[in-house]
């Protein structure tokens, strides 16, 4: 399903919720971007927001990859996969790569040298396997 926004997306979802409707239900948002969304699904729910504080953990070296996050009461979560990576590098004496700023220019048409290696085995996939599909 594509969204024209995330207020598109939190009306879809306030439609597909409509049985809760009347029904008081609470809904949480995470501050910034979801807590628009949260008010207008409790507002056509007939419902009440409340919002649920979290702090992102980052990956070392890049804090805008969220490996993780801690809530107000200190709980926290990290994700399966960077416990298991992490403990992979260790027992491999290695440490994670060096993270430098991501730089989305693909919509442009700028990519790096890499992307050519990429797109060359892409191709290749459909005349080995015709009619695969992923």
């Amino acid at each position: 399903m594509v969204f024209e926004d995330r207020i598109d997306a939190a009306r879809k979802l306030a439609r597909a919720l409509a049985k809760f409707r009347g029904k008081n239900p609470l809904v949480l948002a995470i501050p910034r971007g979801a807590v628009p969304m949260g008010r207008l699904i409790a507002d056509e729910l007939e419902g009440e927001l409340d919002v649920v504080l979290v702090r992102k953990l980052g990956a070392p070296g890049n804090p805008e990859f969220a490996v993780g996050a801690v809530d107000e009461s200190g709980w926290t979560y990290i994700a399966d996969w960077a416990t298991e990576v992490g403990a992979v590098l260790a027992e491999a004496t290695l440490s994670p790569p060096a993270w430098g700023k991501f730089r989305s220019t693909g919509k442009h048409g700028v990519h790096t040298e890499h992307m050519g290696y990429l797109l060359a085995e892409m191709q290749a996939l459909p005349r080995s396997f015709p009619g695969a599909r992923w």
